[in-house]
């Protein structure tokens, strides 16, 4: 569908691109990842021809359409509402159409033997030919259900798209992508702008999605979910890896890891061999083979060590002490004009404790942090923060509200005088301004080092109470972690808002669900907080269609033998009856256990099976990766060799294996939930 092959760009004396390849096949879902600034965004720019490469760099199939979501919001036409710019993603298949309606028009009002019928009719089945690909009556539907799947109401549908703001006017960006349909979808952090509703709906939509996909994205669950192929661009290289995010990440530290053995193993041999050359240089005897020694050496394919990425590293300092309550809020109250944000919001946040605040887009969650920070003054109820609590915010525009005349290091420094010199260059180290990138100015500064400075920032004065909102925006996912764990260690209290599912749900212990105005608080993380919905749901659904089928039962006595033989029928105590009822139900249940049983038993038995022989090729791979790290084993080369060659026949049997296993548990819980839900 699409080929890369040998791209390189140099700036300088960096190398953003080292003669890279690659292909994109139809199906591949491919998660395009690395630090920021490694050229990910050039790259899907360079692919849909945004950005000019050398000619023959980048070749398209034929007939391939590619479809591209940048980060930054595109113009829209004035004077269209919502509705009008989402269907005119089918701008084609309505002008076919509009077009089709006239011939038939022509049509219905000349005569069989009109010169002119001949021509119509050809066209009339010409158009009826393109039209075949589209589904021109679906269209409403197909729009609607996209647009509603992103978060818009059907009240918003009639409203002119320059009233939405810059994140609303992204969904639209990616709704016309999602409704184009293009053989080659391209989307550049796509989930940005999105609430977790929006998210998992994007999430299932992506996977039944009939087209290629590449995907930058920060969202480590997101990429977990939808992507099966990794491409990691680092210090110029494309590396491909089979599988998701988490199976990537497993890849390369399995694959770093037989690398250094190998470079270990060499450095020994090569060390052996220049002792001996040293020790028989200056004797003739011995010149020969030390001349061998030396051309062997000469040409000895060196095993060369990867570079590695520089790593945000930082952990916040000791939270100030403070008493047990470390933020009580009563009977909040916000309203902007018309519109009731929230109402009679009640919480309490004790020290130490660490909570997620979700919800969709407008519901509330910016209003609500900035409120505790002293930002916004509520409406009504009160605010009551414990003894000695010291509070520190980190708003979703940070970044963008840094003082563009100071440099980087003055940006920290004047924070607050109780940090020295040293410190503050320190601190700036760990979030990578070395050097004199600690002179640069905040205007020169890119979204991720603005992103990075500003929670630097943040952490420059001791608090005992973090408000977040957005944190990991810009950041990638390996600096997220970093702050995760950060974050995890902290020892004091955090309110945190964040659609990153992954990170979020390395530390917070609670939810706060805010939803119609209301907030409902969930203990756990966001997965547990979202199998709790799941389960909901399922309860909600299960009701409904008990109630449906009783009010579909014919009421007791009306049946026909019922009528003809009332006097027959035999008596019975309550109690009687509901025996009866009770033995049946165990009965049913019994069956409808047996019939499951029969029915999951093979597939269960291919899973242990799977799960069984997985196990015995793991431990032989940890076998394998020991004697590889072993030095005597690089002096053996043909053990060696074979051991290698073994090594990556396991890795490709894994593979299949998880493969295979991966989709026998879906059938397994699609078999579960269509027939005993």
């Amino acid at each position: 569908m699409l080929t890369i092959q040998n791209l390189s760009i140099q700036y300088g004396d960096k190398h953003l691109f080292k003669d890279i390849s690659a292909k994109i096949h139809p199906q591949d879902r491919i998660g395009l990842v690395g630090v920021n600034g490694a050229g990910k965004s050039t790259l899907m720019k360079i692919m849909v021809g945004r950005k000019m490469a050398d000619e023959k760099v980048v070749i398209r199939a034929r007939r391939a359409t590619v479809g591209y979501l940048p980060q930054e919001v595109e113009n829209f036409p004035a004077g269209r509402n919502l509705y009008q710019e989402a269907e005119s993603a089918f701008a084609e298949a309505l002008r076919l159409q509009a077009e089709l309606d006239e011939v038939n028009r022509q049509l219905a009002g000349i005569k069989a033997d009109s010169p002119e019928c001949a021509a119509l009719m050809e066209r009339q089945g010409d158009l009826q030919h393109e039209l075949e690909g589209h589904d021109v009556f679906r269209i409403q539907s197909q729009v609607e259900k996209v647009l509603t799947g992103l978060g818009f109401k059907p009240a918003d549908f009639s409203k002119e798209c320059r009233a939405f703001s810059g994140g609303w006017l992204m969904r639209l960006m990616l709704a016309k992508l999602l409704l184009a349909r293009p053989s080659l979808l391209l989307l550049d952090e796509p989930t940005n702008h999105l609430d977790l509703d929006s998210l998992t709906w994007l999430e299932d939509f992506l996977k039944s999605y009939q087209g290629a996909l590449v995907i930058i994205s920060h969202d480590r669950a997101f990429l977990d979910n939808v992507t099966t192929l990794t491409w990691e661009l680092s210090l110029g290289r494309l590396n491909t890896y089979k599988g998701n995010y988490s199976l990537y990440l497993r890849q390369k530290e399995e694959r770093l890891t037989i690398q250094r053995a190998a470079w270990e193993n060499q450095q020994a041999n090569i060390q052996q061999t220049m002792r001996f050359v040293e020790r028989f240089r200056a004797k003739s005897t011995k010149a020969s083979q030390v001349q061998s020694r030396l051309r062997q050496l000469e040409k000895m394919d060196k095993v060369e060590l990867e570079e590695s990425e520089a790593r945000v590293d930082f952990r916040f300092p000791p939270a100030p002490a403070s008493g047990r309550l470390a933020v009580e809020v009563r009977g909040l109250s916000k309203r902007f004009g018309q519109l009731q944000v929230f109402d009679g919001l009640s919480f309490t946040l004790e020290r130490g404790e660490k909570m997620a605040v979700v919800g969709v887009n407008g519901a509330g969650k910016s209003t609500l942090v900035k409120t505790l920070a002293g930002l916004i003054a509520p409406d009504g109820g009160n605010i009551r923060f414990g003894h000695n609590v010291k509070l520190s915010y980190f708003g979703q525009h940070q970044a963008q509200e840094l003082d563009q005349r100071y440099t980087v290091f003055d940006t920290v420094y004047q924070v607050t005088s109780d940090i020295s010199l040293t410190q503050a260059r320190s601190l700036l180290g760990a979030f990578l301004f070395r050097g004199d990138e600690v002179e640069k100015k905040v205007a020169v500064l890119s979204g991720g080092e603005k992103s990075r400075l500003a929670l630097a920032k943040m952490i420059a004065t001791p608090a005992n109470l973090l408000i977040m909102d957005e944190p990991t925006n810009h950041l990638d996912i390996s600096s997220q972690e970093v702050l995760q764990e950060a974050m995890r260690q902290y020892d004091g209290s955090i309110i945190v808002v964040s659609h990153n599912r992954y990170f979020v749900n390395g530390f917070v212990g609670r939810v706060l669900e805010i939803k119609e105005g209301r907030g409902t608080i969930y203990q756990g993380n966001i997965d547990e907080y979202l199998e709790k919905l799941r389960r909901d749901r399922e309860r909600e659904n299960a009701a409904l269609t008990d109630k449906s089928s009783s009010a579909a039962k014919p009421p007791a006595g009306t049946g026909k033998k019922a009528a003809a033989t009332p006097a027959a029928a035999t008596p019975q105590t309550p109690g009687a009856d509901k025996g009866k009822r009770g033995k049946e139900e165990r009965r049913e249940q019994a069956q409808l256990r047996q019939q499951k049983n029969r029915q999951l038993a093979p597939l269960t038995k291919k899973i242990t099976q799977l799960e069984k022989e997985l196990e015995e090729v793991e431990t032989r791979k940890k076998t394998v990766e020991q004697a590889l790290a072993d030095p005597e084993t690089y002096q053996r080369q043909d053990e060696f060799t074979e051991l290698s060659r073994e090594y990556g026949s396991l890795e490709r049997r894994l593979e299949r294996l998880y493969d295979q296993w991966s989709t026998l548990q879906a059938e397994l819980e699609s078999m579960t939930e269509a027939h005993f839900s």
